[in-house]
Parts: structure tokens; sequence; C-alpha cells
């Protein structure tokens, strides 16, 4: 396996790491925002490994799960996870700032979407 989806992989698995390390102290819009780093930067590993080149810099998990070929069942997952990107960071992308729109639950229902997309990224990746 080629070292660059090696490294996407391995940076994907560390923000979810960090994402549950966020849950526990309560930075729940963080959680959010990681969870959705943490599927983005898989499905660009696998994007790399399967198509043989770079994805650009498309932050559209939908985007890059249709050229991974995901199936059919993960676009709900994918449309759940990608507005965080923009409405996990920045103010004016809700109406009302980030911290405030994430509570525990929704973080948790987040972090256990971005478990599911990744634990069958690295599937593909075997």
């Amino acid at each position: 396996m080629r070292e660059e989806v090696i490294n996407w992989f391995k940076q994907a698995e560390k923000d979810l790491e960090a994402a549950e390390k966020n849950l526990k102290i309560k930075e729940f819009y963080i959680v959010a925002f990681l969870s959705q780093q943490a599927v983005e930067k898989a499905l660009k590993a696998l994007y790399i490994h399967k198509l043989k080149e770079s994805p650009g810099t498309t932050h559209s998990l939908v985007f890059l799960g249709s050229k991974v070929k995901i199936p059919k069942s993960y676009y709900t997952i994918l449309r759940k996870l990608n507005p965080d990107f923009v409405i996990a960071r920045y103010p004016d992308a809700a109406f009302t700032i980030p911290y405030k729109l994430y509570d525990k639950e929704i973080a948790s229902e987040k972090l256990k979407l971005a478990k599911e997309i990744i634990k069958w990224v690295r599937k593909q990746l075997k």
C-alpha cells in the first residue's frame, strides 16, 4: 500500500481519537468537526488507494463516497456529517455560534457515524 494512503488513514484515525477525547471534555462542536474530518481523510485514503490519484482539495463527503463506490446505505451518514466541516467552525455558518449548536447527544451520534464509515474504509483497504 502506498505511503500516502497509510498517512491519510493514520491521520483519520488520530482525528477520530481526538474526537473521542473531546467528547469526554464536553467540547461537542470539536467532536462534530473532527468526526467529519476523520471521515474525509479516510475517504481520501481510499480514493488514492482505488483511483491512484489525488482527490484534490474537496471536502465533500458525498463526492468522495461516490468516487470510492461507498454503499448507498452510507450516503445518509455522509450527508449528516458533511455540513460540520463548516458549521462546526464558523459563527456565521448557522443560526448560532458553533459551541452552542452541539450537545452531547448530537456529538455522540456524529462520532458513532464516523466510526461506522471508518470501519468500512478500513475493510476496503485490507
